[in-house]
């Protein structure tokens, strides 16, 4: 089976100053791939490039296409999708907006299918269902991770971007968070997760790779990653 994402070479930074170089990386269909490292090395200079907010050189291709000078614009086109560690939403508006607004790029559908989609949403994240008139900047931490990646949804990602999922959540919120994200592997989407939480990510990932200095250090299926003795002392500590 092809691989859904292939990144070949890519190189990316900031002004002058690569912060990426030369990395490998790749995403096959229905699973989900983590990349961890020390804070600095890159994780989210490379999320930004994959979805077209920083210029890159080498070679992205998606499902087989070359997107690599595409704008960002086009990227959402065709399946991919970011929920950024800020996650933005729409503070002063509710959440049923705020979902409804994710599903914008599919405007033009008439079958009905976006109201199918929020449904969806709901099933997957039943406490919006209960906040669904409620302003976003009202919500819990949780609350707000969860309706960013409910909104992402609306837009019948191909591939899911997540950047630090777990950032300032409790341990229980994180492990739920974390549990959606399984849920979603589980409905077909693929799923790229940046996570400084390296134990819950390798957990629900199926491939993994570690970044330092922006280069990859080491990959491999996410138990042998788990299990690698430097990994766990750099990365994962003891067993509690």
């Amino acid at each position: 089976m092809s691989d859904l994402l292939r990144v070949s070479g890519l190189t990316t930074g900031y002004g002058k100053s690569d912060v990426i170089t030369g990395m490998d990386l790749a995403v096959a269909p229905g699973s989900v791939v983590t990349v961890i490292g020390p804070n600095g090395a890159g994780k989210s200079t490379l999320l930004n490039a994959l979805i077209g907010l920083l210029p890159a050189r080498g070679r992205i291709e998606f499902d087989g296409r070359d997107i690599s000078a595409a704008p960002v614009e086009d990227r959402l086109g065709v399946g991919l999708c970011l929920v950024s560690e800020k996650r933005e939403l729409f503070g002063p508006m509710s959440v049923a907006d705020n979902l409804l607004l994710g599903g914008y790029i599919r405007r033009r559908a008439r079958d009905g299918s976006r109201e199918a989609d929020l449904e969806m949403a709901y099933e997957m994240f039943p406490r919006l269902r209960e906040r669904r008139h409620q302003l976003a900047q009202t919500l819990s931490g949780g609350e707000r991770q969860m309706l960013a990646l409910a909104r992402a949804l609306m837009s019948r990602p191909r591939l899911l971007m997540l950047d630090e999922p777990s950032l300032g959540l409790a341990p229980l919120i994180v492990r739920e968070v974390l549990a959606s994200v399984a849920a979603l592997r589980d409905r077909g989407v693929s799923i790229l997760i940046i996570e400084q939480n390296a134990r819950a990510a390798l957990q629900i990932a199926d491939y993994a790779y570690v970044i330092e200095s922006g280069a990859i250090s080491l990959h491999g299926p996410a138990a042998e990653i788990a299990a690698n003795p430097e990994v766990v002392a750099s990365y994962l500590g003891k067993h509690r």
